[in-house]
């Protein structure tokens, strides 16, 4: 019987640093899913991603159905829809310092606002080449589950993180039996500033928070989360 080839001494750092599995998988296409679009128009990560994000969901829902056997489908819709976020990936992709590894051009690289999409297809690129190399989820689950299981386990213990805007509308429905007014304006015409836009969120009269943000979407959550702390925390 062969034995299985060990990393090439290239991509030992990248498996030691991402906690990948030693044996079993494709290096070559380990090293395609760390490559960009903007620095190779012929071999890049795109197809990868492409089929890593049913790989992606099929491991999510799988997680859920065994982590949650109580929970209602809606439930499971919900924190699912959530797991398999581009938020939730990059938030991944930071924890285990994928970006050091990943190749871009430099004008891809200094487009800040582009930074998370990018993390998010690396990510869905990787689970992709686990599927892929053994054609199952063999080595999906044992390395995606722990990411998983602390992101699904923040959602369920303070779900108006994230959403912030729905929790605040829940909230002010219940207690107030109106809806938050937000107020955004962009303050910087710099595209991919994270400050460009900001948000205050009003409960008639009164102002519950403020918030910035490289988007209206983001700079009005912030706001949201501001708001929702405080009326939660009122007496």
């Amino acid at each position: 019987m062969t034995e299985p080839l060990p990393p090439p001494p290239l991509l030992r750092p990248l498996i030691a640093q991402l906690r990948l599995p030693q044996q079993g998988l494709n290096w070559e296409l380990l090293d395609q899913a760390l490559i960009h679009a903007s620095a190779s128009a012929d071999r890049n990560n795109e197809r990868l991603e492409f089929f890593g994000d049913s790989v992606l969901r099929l491991a999510a829902a799988e997680f859920l159905i065994e982590q949650y056997p109580n929970a209602t489908v809606g439930d499971l819709t919900l924190v699912r829809s959530h797991l398999v976020s581009d938020q939730t990936l990059t938030q991944i992709a930071e924890n285990i310092g994928v970006e050091k590894f990943l190749q871009t051009s430099r004008a891809a690289a200094g487009d800040a606002a582009a930074r998370p999409k990018r993390l998010a297809d690396a990510m869905e690129a990787i689970l992709a080449v686990l599927y892929l190399s053994q054609g199952d989820l063999k080595l999906v689950r044992p390395w995606l589950d722990p990411h998983l299981r602390t992101r699904a386990q923040q959602l369920v213990d303070n779900p108006e993180v994230n959403n912030p805007k729905t929790a605040l509308q829940e909230l002010t429905q219940r207690e107030h039996k109106t809806l938050p007014d937000y107020r955004t304006v962009e303050i910087s015409q710099t595209h991919g500033d994270p400050e460009r836009f900001q948000a205050e969120v009003w409960l008639g009269d009164r102002c519950l928070g403020s918030g910035i943000g490289a988007s209206r979407k983001a700079a009005e959550q912030a706001a949201a989360l501001q708001g929702y702390q405080l009326l939660h925390s009122s007496p």
